[in-house]
């Protein structure tokens, strides 16, 4: 079986989960290409399965990733697809956060006309390493409103590589 995954990121993480998946499809005998959003990415006319995800920024998605989406609509609404949506906001114990996620989530599907049947909310990072001062604040000021870390002076990592595994896997298993 021949899979595409295409990713959207801005810190890095869904790049990082993007190649976990693709370690985890290809230790199962799957044909893998990986490509970020920003590089031109293949066609998926000659894949079986397409994976597409993408962070969530101010309660949107990489426009690169939309712009892909949009571009290759009709072959990705005969193909299984799987979008996953990266977000901190998965990570809160707060139900009106993932309330949130998921209607942002539903937003960008019908906005694109994207028939995805599967759609995977996963915890991402926060990066504050990477992030300026004022990004840094604000990010500090979320985290401590939902429970996460505000502890600046390190990144800290959120996604449950296991329920990554185990979504990746069960979605190929019943392909077969």
């Amino acid at each position: 079986m021949k899979v595409l995954i295409i990713y959207g990121t801005v810190e890095g993480q869904t790049r990082k989960i993007a190649r976990f998946m693709e370690e985890v499809l290809q230790e199962n005998g799957m044909q893998v290409t990986i490509a970020n959003a920003v590089e031109e990415p293949p066609s998926p006319d000659s894949f079986d399965v397409v994976l597409i995800g993408s962070s969530i920024h101010i309660n949107n998605y990489n426009t690169l990733i939309k712009n892909y989406v949009e571009q290759h609509i009709d072959i990705l609404n005969k193909k299984p697809s799987v979008f996953f949506s990266v977000s901190m906001a998965i990570a809160s114990n707060i139900k009106e956060e993932h309330e949130e996620v998921a209607k942002v989530a539903q937003e960008f599907l019908e906005e694109t006309h994207w028939n995805a049947k599967t759609i995977w909310h996963i915890a991402g990072a926060l990066r504050y390493t990477q992030y300026n001062y004022f990004k840094k604040l604000i990010m500090r000021s979320i985290a401590k409103k939902e429970g996460g870390s505000v502890d600046t002076t390190k990144d800290h990592e959120y996604t449950d590589w296991n329920q990554v595994k185990e979504m990746t896997l069960n979605f190929i298993n019943r392909l077969k």
